[in-house]
């Protein structure tokens, strides 16, 4: 049987053809809706690190204040001092040593004791009537005539051959010795002191406080260096110059203070 013969069958074909596209066509927008409803993933955006925090003003560790030591006070170097017990203005030649010759002179006049000497001559003056043991004395020296390795200074618990012997060179040294007739014994070998005057004219002022066996000598109120020695207690002051070049020397001295010293030396521990 051919399909012209049959215009029903000719119908109901187109009908089954029809209807299979429009379920086609259904099946394909039921397919594109379901397409078009599945959510689209969003884009997935790092979440920034946060930026540091600027700090102006960083804490810092608080200092520890720094301690300076407390340094322990200057000790007095001369402990004890009391009345002044003589002053003597030099004025009356009959209290020192006075002699007149061709190598050396000892004289006062205008309230100083001038000494003088030649070439390689020593000369010493000392004060009469006077016996110290504990004491505080001082003197000022005048240079007049000083080179080189002379000296001049200080003597203490004197007699007239033996006494302590406080030696100021105008090369700007000073020493200590004890004399003894013609020996000497050094007790400071001599140190270079910006106290010593190291031309003429000039002046020093010259101090030496002796307590038991121990003696210390200021010049110009500045401690220079002490001595220990027990050969002589007590005994006078006095002065002297000595030439010890080729050419004179001649000083000067005045102003002679004494004081008492009232100070007791501490007891030293005995050595086990």
């Amino acid at each position: 049987m051919s399909l012209r013969s049959t215009p029903g069958l000719k119908g109901r074909l187109f009908r089954s053809l029809c209807c299979l596209a429009m379920t086609s066509l259904i099946v394909s927008c039921s397919a594109l809706d379901s397409i078009l409803a599945t959510p689209f993933p969003a884009l997935q955006t790092e979440t920034p690190l946060p930026s540091p925090t600027i700090i102006w003003f960083p804490p810092s560790a608080t200092p520890t204040p720094q301690v300076f030591s407390t340094q322990s006070p200057t000790p007095e170097m001369r402990p004890g001092l009391a009345d002044v017990f003589l002053t003597d203005t030099i004025s009356e030649p009959s209290l020192w040593t006075t002699a007149t010759s061709n190598q050396a002179s000892a004289d006062i006049t205008a309230n100083r004791l001038n000494l003088a000497v030649q070439s390689d001559v020593y000369m010493i003056s000392i004060r009469h009537d006077l016996v110290a043991d504990n004491f505080y004395a001082e003197i000022t020296a005048h240079p007049g005539l000083c080179r080189a390795e002379d000296t001049y200074g200080f003597l203490v618990r004197a007699n007239a051959v033996a006494y302590y012997r406080f030696a100021l060179s105008c090369t700007g040294m000073v020493g200590a010795e004890r004399v003894s007739g013609p020996k000497r014994q050094v007790l400071q070998e001599p140190i270079l002191s910006g106290d010593v005057p190291t031309g003429a004219p000039s002046e020093v002022r010259i101090g030496v406080w002796a307590v038991g066996t121990e003696m210390r000598l200021f010049l110009n109120g500045r401690y220079q260096f002490s001595v220990s020695d027990s050969n002589y207690g007590s005994g006078t002051v006095g002065v002297f110059v000595n030439s010890a070049g080729s050419t004179a020397a001649a000083v000067s001295f005045s102003d002679l203070s004494i004081q008492n010293v009232m100070y007791q030396p501490p007891t030293e521990t005995p050595t086990p």
